[in-house]
């Protein structure tokens, strides 16, 4: 008997099936799932299922597109200052249920109970996200589509290794400067910015001052 829901008589009956996909794969791999499960859990009936999705993947793809669309992050724009958005940004995700919820989420694709298709699709969702997010043109250089994948590669493994993480991790670890050039730099590179004007900001002016031994 499915346990009741204290969503069941709030949410739209395409988010409970969403937060029950959710649900279910905290609790098994996702092979194992059924729409049967789905409909149980999220107290709907198949018609209703059917009536919004095709197919359990199309429900999969829905989940994880709208919780991708919900996490987004802030990002610096050309005339703000890269560290003061990545503190921002870490102090909300840090703090906010709903944040750590998403990472919760996502953590589950990049976990054992996932599958490549899941993994698939977190990775497209995410690569279409950063690029409108950064408003990239549609034909992309390579070098951009190389770190493109760098950067939804490192989320994933970040993702992966969440659960071990969530509490350990301290908020000054990741409002650490050397973390936040890393990340900001990372994003600039991806983005319209000029990432040299980028490091003048960040070290005052001294990559120029550097001896050529260590610049």
């Amino acid at each position: 008997m499915p346990r009741p829901r204290r969503d069941s008589e709030i949410l739209p009956a395409k988010e409970r099936m969403e937060n029950a996909f959710w649900d279910l794969l905290a609790d098994r791999e996702y092979h194992k799932i059924t729409v049967t499960d789905i409909v149980h859990e999220a107290g709907v009936n198949r018609n209703s299922f059917y009536y919004h999705y095709s197919s359990l993947p199309e429900l999969a793809d829905s989940a994880i597109m709208h919780v991708v669309q919900q996490a987004k992050p802030a990002l610096p724009t050309p005339d703000s200052d890269p560290d003061v958005t990545w503190r921002e940004n870490m102090t909300n995700l840090m703090q906010s249920p709903e944040h750590r919820e998403r990472l919760d989420r996502l953590s589950l694709i990049a976990g054992p109970h996932s599958s490549p298709e899941l993994v698939d699709s977190l990775r497209d969702f995410g690569r279409l996200t950063i690029i409108h997010v950064l408003q990239l043109p549609e034909q992309i250089d390579l070098k951009t589509d190389l770190m493109l994948d760098f950067t939804v590669g490192g989320m994933l493994t970040v993702l992966s290794r969440w659960p071990e993480l969530r509490d350990n991790v301290e908020l000054d670890d990741l409002l650490n400067e050397d973390v936040a050039v890393l990340a900001m730099s990372m994003c600039l590179s991806l983005s319209r910015n000029d990432l040299l004007s980028y490091w003048h900001r960040i070290f005052r002016g001294n990559i120029g001052n550097m001896p050529s031994s260590q610049a």
